[in-house]
């Protein structure tokens, strides 16, 4: 476990998620020789997909209890109708909207409680806009552990919020927004004794990593042209990235695909970076969007995820609410996929790239859907036609239809 900046190594049997020297993010880095050791005397790719497939490549103990509800193994769907009326040759949707509690933050989640588990952790928290204290509540539930979430007073969607309560962990509303929550849970690890896991914790990163090798494997070993991914807190595109170049620096694959960050206009601190050529973030002091998962002003990974965007390649930018919105219908009535607003941003910045003339429709494309349509069930109801009441007749409906 070495800092991002300094490369100061540090213990991974101790919680940690910042460098003793500089303060900056911390990443586990692979040794390959060891990786390509422990591959060799197994069967990768003879078992189930899954996040659990690819146990010889994330940092656990050989002999360590993993604690799983199947996640991971998410399907990745060819759009083709979707994909004809863009004019794009090939089109799909990782949609991990079908993970056990309905977003990619189960991938982390698996991970980090099995660590947290190995370090003899018994109450783990997090700040969260809805996903990860669902996420992390389910599966502290599963290890047996409390739980606390934080979360931003009024700004949880309500399925992500009865998620949380539901799975039994204690949940604080905070006055303020994301980035106060989670300022608070940082100063309760050593205060409190709680274990953290946001994606500042870089074992989470390591079990969302496991999308881009799944990706790799779906596509019989040729990973896509490019990548779509919506930005938040930014752990999920770096985990991504992360995913792609182990692959390819084992030698599974021999090409990465080129990211595209897409962030919402009211929330789009990473965006901005690339627009100015900026070097450093200047954070979005009342971020807004319709897509509160990614209602995020000053994001943690800032750091590891512009860095992932650059080294392969890509670039960040901007959708508006209404496009996020036209997006996800676009997805559920085109495509048979109910994804959450930032679920359908990455869709967003395709579409609006598409329309832009700034890629090639010749590319094998791949958007991530972050998280199911029923995490938000307020927003979806009111972009929709209301239900028809009619008498209980068939000369009603029959009445009703010709309208």
């Amino acid at each position: 476990m070495r800092c991002i900046e300094c490369g100061k190594a540090h213990d991974m049997a101790k919680p940690v998620y910042a460098c003793s020297s500089c303060g900056n993010l911390l990443e586990i880095r692979m040794d390959r020789a060891a990786a390509l050791a422990r591959l060799a005397k197994g069967d990768l790719q003879r078992r189930p997909i899954s996040v659990w497939r690819y146990r010889e490549l994330l940092p656990v103990g050989a002999n360590s209890k993993i604690f799983s509800l199947n996640e991971g193994g998410t399907p990745l769907i060819r759009c083709d109708a979707l994909g004809r009326e863009l004019g794009l040759r090939e089109l799909y949707v990782k949609f991990d909207g079908t993970n056990p509690t309905g977003s990619f933050k189960d991938r982390g989640m698996t991970v980090g409680i099995t660590k947290a588990a190995e370090l003899g952790m018994k109450v783990v928290t997090c700040a969260s806009t809805g996903n990860t204290s669902a996420s992390l509540a389910a599966y502290a539930g599963l290890a047996g552990m409390k739980c606390v979430v934080l979360i931003p007073e009024g700004k949880v969607a309500l399925g992500k919020l009865a998620q949380a309560m539901m799975h039994g962990a204690l949940v604080v509303s905070v006055k303020g927004s994301f980035d106060d929550a989670l300022d608070v849970v940082m100063k309760s690890s050593d205060k409190l004794g709680m274990y953290v896991l946001n994606s500042v914790n870089p074992f989470r990163i390591e079990g969302q990593k496991t999308a881009a090798f799944e990706i790799c494997d779906q596509l019989n070993g040729s990973p896509p042209d490019y990548l779509y991914i919506p930005v938040g807190n930014g752990g999920n595109s770096a985990a991504y990235w992360k995913g792609f170049a182990e692959y390819e620096s084992l030698g599974v694959v021999s090409s990465h695909p080129i990211i595209r960050g897409i962030q919402a206009e009211g929330s789009a601190p990473v965006a901005k970076m690339f627009a100015t050529g900026a070097d450093t973030l200047t954070p979005v002091k009342k971020p807004d969007t319709v897509a509160t998962a990614i209602r995020i002003g000053n994001p943690a990974n800032w750091k590891k995820t512009v860095r992932a965007i650059k080294e392969s390649g890509g670039s960040a930018s901007t959708v508006t609410d209404g496009e996020i919105l036209a997006a996800q219908k676009k997805l559920a009535t085109v495509q048979g996929i109910f994804a959450e607003p930032a679920g359908a941003a990455a869709l967003a910045g395709l579409i609006k790239d598409v329309r832009a003339g700034e890629l090639d429709k010749s590319s094998r494309v791949v958007c991530v859907s972050t998280g199911h349509g029923l995490k938000d069930p307020d927003v979806a109801i009111s972009q929709s036609v209301k239900p028809k009441v009619i008498d209980a007749t068939l000369d009603a409906l029959g009445k009703m239809l010709e309208g």
